[in-house]
Formats: C-alpha cells, sequence, structure tokens
C-alpha cells in the first residue's frame, strides 16, 4: 500500500495553504527578533529582513506541504551560529506558542511535528560543528567562556 502523501493530500488534510504560512512565519519572526535570547542572534546575521521572511515561506512551504518552493540547505548557516541546546529549547517553544495561536490545530500539529525534527538535526549539526559528539537523547550545551 503507498501511503506517501502528495502537496494537495496535506493541504487537503491540514487546511495548510501560503497565506497561513505567511501569517506563521511573520509572527513567529516578529516575537523573535523581540526575545531577548534569540533576537541577538538573528539580527547578528540576517540583515535583509525581506528576502528572509520570503524564504523562510518557500521553506515551511516545502517542508509542511511538499510544495517544492525552497531550494537550499539550511544547516551550514545554523551549524557556525554560537547557539545551543537552549537555543532551539527557546525556538522551539516560540514557534509551537505561534502556530498554536494562529493555526488550526491539525494544521499547527503538522508544523509542531517538523519543527521538531528540523530543531533536532540543527542541534546535531551544531555540536558536529562545534567538535562535540551527541549519544542519542543528549542535547548539547556550550561550556560558559
Amino acid at each position: 500500500m503507498n501511503t506517501t502523501l502528495t502537496h494537495a493530500d496535506i493541504v487537503a488534510q491540514t487546511g495548510i495553504d501560503e497565506a497561513m504560512i505567511e501569517r506563521l512565519v511573520d509572527r513567529f519572526y516578529e516575537k523573535a527578533r523581540a526575545d531577548t535570547m534569540l533576537g541577538p542572534v538573528f539580527d547578528s546575521r540576517v540583515h535583509d529582513w525581506d528576502r528572509h521572511l520570503a524564504q523562510m515561506c518557500r521553506f515551511w512551504s516545502s517542508v509542511a506541504t511538499l510544495s517544492g518552493t525552497y531550494h537550499g540547505n539550511p544547516m551550514p548557516k545554523h551549524m557556525v551560529l554560537p547557539i545551543d541546546a537552549a537555543h532551539f529549547d527557546r525556538w522551539l517553544a516560540l514557534f509551537e506558542e505561534t502556530a498554536n495561536e494562529l493555526c488550526p490545530p491539525v494544521a499547527a500539529e503538522h508544523f509542531i511535528v517538523r519543527a521538531r525534527r528540523i530543531a533536532q538535526s540543527l542541534e546535531l549539526g551544531v555540536a558536529l560543528n562545534a567538535g562535540a559528539r551527541l549519544r542519542v537523547g543528549e542535547r548539547f550545551h556550550r561550556q560558559a567562556s
């Protein structure tokens, strides 16, 4: 039995459309930029917010609905950031809060499941770039300097 979902299947099942993605991305980054932990990280790296938000909409469209609109690799840009588990936890908390505020429950859960996988993958990449070798279930914490 083929259980592969298509873009149309996901949209029909979740109600996620480009307008919802744009609202989610805009509101999440509004919160992240104002956040005392995440804001400085974003402000140090993102210089063209209109371009970044458009790229994040394409990314989430591809991740959430398989639209294929994003063509890139976010790992290299994240690997070099001075972040650790605490940053990913905060990112997820804000993302989940925003998804639950703006999206119907089935769509929010769809986004959140994918955000958790992304955070886990990116945290592992950041850890590996910093020379850490994490065991299953272990989190990456930078040493205070």
